[in-house]
């Protein structure tokens, strides 16, 4: 199908309508290339420590080495990686990536029986775990009879002699963060950093085709399923992401970026670690986004030029004492996803940093980036922005025909960066990936000019007398009202097919329901209108601090069930 590529016309000045996924051909090239070309600028830093990139190619050559030649992993192995944001993440992603070998990403956080559905399907051979974490995994160690080598590491180990003893002897003694654990056969990070530098390595060719990430994801629906990305598909996104930000010249003069989003997920991942460190930019990471004064003390040590982050974070800083006396003066982008970005928080953000927070938009089934906003852009627009660079996308119906400009229906993308299918799921993939479309099950209206704009993801829908109301629609004249801290919307099952709830948290504690019902009347017609509002301390979140309406609603149901009223 021919589509007419109409945001080509607003591309900012000096960004290509393609690039091209061939041009490179693999991370690995990427990676090695950005070692020598920037061997003497700082690669990424945390708690103060610095690695420059001449040491991230010395470290990450000898974790390659290990696997390859004690080991002896074949290429194409898959290596788990479960850890947050740390100095040793990086080497084991590069090195596993150097080493020829396939990443698979782990939330550190996961349970036993998460970690054992996981580490079943990937099928990897090892995995390498910060020791907080290592006592569950020890759990789960006996169902999966495919992991053959364990790697613990501290998060002290590569932040120097003296202050890496120090950080390891808190957490364990006084903050007894370390759980017991015990598995038998493990290799400490050191001895393997310090043996692999002793070891051959060997130059694995890994081309575009070779599997770079079984990076995980709930997908549009089910059970966590590793979407299978190529080198070329991150190549392609990255380089996508790098020429649309090209425009603003010399990154590596500005300081570094946030990293506070958990690396193991896509989109810090991909923005963050890969593109910023092929463009000789430090990556400053943020171990625990959630303590807020250590990410305040961590931003003031340096300087930075950009952020990636979600709305929850961005609300978090906002309302932190201190961070508005931060030095903005070198911060020049501010990149908002995997939720939407409100505009209360867009406009706040904008008066404390003087940076505006524009939306992008991506999955992990996309590498992740499918549109961005224009870095020219200088206020929050609601939008999410223009396709990249060799990015298509079609607006359908449920019958998966074309709707005119204009018109709400399902977004779907075609482009170098979509995903080969989900592993070992042949069903699913048929399912989401169409012809080359990737359909995201995301509702969106394309404008005349081009721009994207997310109506509402299509499962979290609510169906009134009806009607169609999109729960971000609801958030965001809640959250419009001042005193208001977070807010989420879900549909629950009425006599006219869905009813409206809206969970709130407040900063104002004097804010009444009946001040929110007044103010909602405001601004939504009746069949949108909240019908139920419930204050709380807070609201769940996934990892990334994206709030899980799905938890929401199901808590809602239980109660229901359990006071037998409507479930269904």
């Amino acid at each position: 199908m021919n589509i007419e590529k109409i945001w080509l016309k607003n591309y900012q000045s000096g960004v290509p309508h393609e690039i091209d996924p061939d041009s490179v051909t693999s991370l690995v090239e990427l990676i090695e290339g950005s070692c020598q070309q920037f061997r003497n600028e700082p690669a990424f830093s945390n708690f103060g420590q610095v690695l420059m990139y001449k040491e991230v190619d010395f470290l990450t050559q000898s974790f390659a080495a290990f696997l390859q030649s004690h080991l002896h992993m074949a290429k194409g192995e898959r290596v788990a990686i479960m850890l947050p944001n740390c100095l040793q993440y990086p080497i084991v992603l590069f090195g596993a990536m150097r080493a020829g070998c396939t990443v698979v990403n782990v939330n550190p956080m996961y349970t036993a029986a998460e970690l054992e559905h996981q580490l079943v399907d990937c099928g990897a051979t090892c995995v390498v775990v910060m020791e907080n974490f290592a006592h569950v995994l020890e759990q789960a160690l006996p169902k999966i009879p495919n992991i053959k080598y364990v790697i613990t590491t501290q998060l002290g180990d590569l932040l120097g002699f003296v202050k890496g003893t120090i950080v390891n002897t808190v957490l364990r003694y006084v903050k007894k963060m370390i759980p017991a654990w015990n598995i038998p056969g493990s290799y400490s990070m050191n001895l393997v950093l310090a043996k692999g530098s002793k070891l051959p390595f060997h130059h694995t060719h890994v081309v575009g085709d070779d599997i770079a990430f079984l990076q995980y994801t709930g997908g549009t629906t089910g059970v966590s399923k590793g979407a299978v990305l190529t080198h070329r598909n991150i190549v392609a996104n990255l380089l996508q992401a790098a020429a649309w930000i090209k425009p603003v010249g010399n990154w590596t003069s500005l300081g570094g970026i946030v990293t506070a989003l958990p690396l193991y997920h896509i989109f810090s991942l991909t923005a963050n670690c890969l593109t910023f460190f092929h463009l000789g930019v430090e990556n400053i990471l943020i171990t625990n986004p959630r303590d807020l004064p250590g990410m305040v003390r961590e931003l003031k040590r340096r300087p930075f030029c950009a952020m990636t982050g979600v709305n929850t974070l961005f609300n978090a800083l906002l309302n932190y004492p201190g961070f508005e006396k931060l030095d903005f003066s070198n911060f020049k982008v501010t990149l908002g996803g995997g939720m939407a970005v409100q505009k209360s928080v867009a406009e706040r953000w904008k008066k404390v940093t003087g940076v505006p927070l524009l939306e992008a938009y991506g999955l992990t089934e996309t590498s992740p980036a499918v549109a961005i906003n224009p870095l020219s852009q200088l206020e929050y627009s609601g939008s999410i922005g223009l396709p990249v660079p060799s990015t298509e996308v079609m607006i359908v119906d449920e019958a998966h025909n074309p709707v005119p400009v204009g018109q709400p229906g399902e977004l779907c993308v075609k482009g170098p960066q979509v995903m080969q299918g989900y592993w070992q799921r042949a069903e699913e993939t048929a399912a989401v990936l169409q012809d080359g479309w990737l359909y995201t099950g995301d509702i969106a209206i394309l404008s005349n000019d081009g721009f994207l704009r997310i109506v509402d993801r299509k499962k979290d829908m609510i169906i009134v007398s009806g009607f169609k109301v999109y729960p971000n629609e609801i958030e965001d004249v809640i959250a419009l009202y001042d005193g208001i801290k977070e807010v989420a919307v879900i549909g629950l099952p009425s006599d006219t097919g869905e009813m409206v709830k809206a969970y709130v948290v407040l900063k104002d504690e004097k804010i009444t329901k009946e001040m929110l019902f007044a103010h909602c009347r405001q601004y939504l017609t009746g069949y949108k209108m909240p019908k139920e509002i419930e204050f709380r301390a807070e609201l769940p979140k996934t990892n990334v601090g994206k709030v899980l309406r799905r938890a929401l609603r199901d808590e809602a149901l239980l109660r229901r069930a359990a006071a037998g009223q409507m479930v269904l």
